[in-house]
């Protein structure tokens, strides 16, 4: 019986990753959640895992009672959430949503097991780390990501030097069809619903702005060790096409599939195999067509600013998805416009650079944690800067 972990089981990757689980013959090892303990217990209970773990310590005893009598073991906190990924699993779901995830999932390479990586700060902030820590331990990483699973799987038997290119497409977000000048007014709830994708409201928001697309072309060239030049991105709406990889002969593969993470969740539970997954299935006739454009810089100028990660490397990445995510603490909570995200992370990279602390030739985990806490004090002072004008 295959031996399981979830790190971030209650967010909405962890879900889709129970929902399969559930309808299998696994041992659940770990779950691991945020402040929705409710959840996180009673999926604890209903999968008989071993231990469950909340990031946060001040909800231990909520856990505690929530799993009182079932002999499932409590847990909490970040020294908790490295000891559970420390406890012998054959594959592990590596989904906490930020920066957060990077720790817990660096210790999970560390055993030589199968991880599926949906935690894509993880590549961002740490690419180099990442990769050289599974390759010292026999790691293997699966990417979860649709987009990056469907790439992994258009080069299956392939040799990555016959690629050409890699385009990876996007939705455009629930913005996509609204005027330029009236992004400025956009508010969290409308920037936080998608038109095709059921997510979170972070990661729906992110993709109205594109920085969730531009993270995963930072991704595509940590994990599969492609030039910046050879990446690219196209709106596609009906996000139906995940990815497409064109090689040096001229073809081009395309992986279609119907928009729902247990698809790229369940090629990399049962990889190297297929399995039957309960994912609708597409009907060609009646979709009839597929649009693609070019994605519009000025809508959309996280993209140029992925561009300036992949050719600065070094410690970027970590700054990038640092003043990415402050950014979008301060948009949430109405503190700054829908607009004002591209140009304070911009800003903050421009200071970091001017300053030489974006330098590294290798990177540690404290060093991208260093950079993660000072790029976040230095959005925060620019935004104030910022509502003052």
């Amino acid at each position: 019986m295959k031996r399981v972990s979830i790190f971030g089981a209650t967010g909405s990757v962890g879900q889709s990753t129970l929902d399969l689980i559930g309808r299998g013959d696994y041992d659940v090892v770990a779950l691991t959640g945020g402040h929705n303990v409710a959840l996180l217990a009673a999926d604890a209970i209903r999968l008989r895992a071993d231990v469950a773990v909340t990031a946060y310590d001040d909800q231990l005893f909520t856990l505690r009672e929530a799993l009182a009598g079932t002999g499932i073991e409590a847990a909490a906190g970040t020294a908790a959430l490295e000891e559970a990924a420390d406890r012998p699993a054959d594959w592990i779901m590596s989904a906490i949503v930020g920066v957060a995830g990077l720790a817990p999932g660096l210790r999970a390479l560390r055993h030589g097991t199968t991880v599926a990586l949906a935690n894509k700060e993880s590549l961002v902030c740490a690419g180099p780390l990442l990769m050289a820590e599974a390759t010292r331990h026999g790691t293997t990483i699966l990417p979860v990501d649709s987009e990056h699973s469907a790439v992994f799987q258009a080069l299956a038997g392939e040799d990555i030097a016959a690629v050409e290119k890699v385009v990876i497409t996007a939705s455009g977000g629930g913005l996509r069809d609204m005027p330029l000048d009236k992004l400025a007014e956009a508010t969290p709830d409308q920037a936080g619903t998608h038109p095709n994708w059921d997510m979170g409201q972070r990661i729906t928001i992110d993709s109205a702005s594109m920085f969730n697309k531009a993270m995963e072309l930072i991704e595509t060239k940590e994990f599969f060790g492609l030039n910046r030049s050879q990446i690219e991105t196209i709106i596609h709406p009906q996000s139906l096409i995940h990815a497409l990889v064109q090689f040096v002969d001229g073809a081009m593969m395309a992986h279609l599939g119907a928009p729902d993470m247990r698809h790229a969740i369940g090629y990399a539970l049962n990889w190297p195999d297929r399995a039957a997954l309960p994912v609708a299935r597409l009907n060609l006739a009646d979709i009839a067509r597929l649009d693609f454009h070019a994605p519009d810089a000025a809508r959309y100028p996280a993209l140029a600013l992925a561009d300036f990660v992949m050719a600065r490397g070094g410690l970027a990445g970590a700054a990038f998805n640092a003043a990415k995510e402050h950014a979008l603490d301060l948009f949430i909570d109405r503190r700054i416009r829908f607009t004002d995200m591209a140009p304070l992370v911009e800003r903050a990279l421009d200071r970091l650079d001017g300053q030489g602390s974006l330098e590294a030739a290798m990177l540690t985990l404290d060093m991208v944690q260093d950079t993660d806490r000072l790029t976040r004090a230095i959005v925060q002072e620019l935004a104030q800067t910022l509502r003052a004008a």
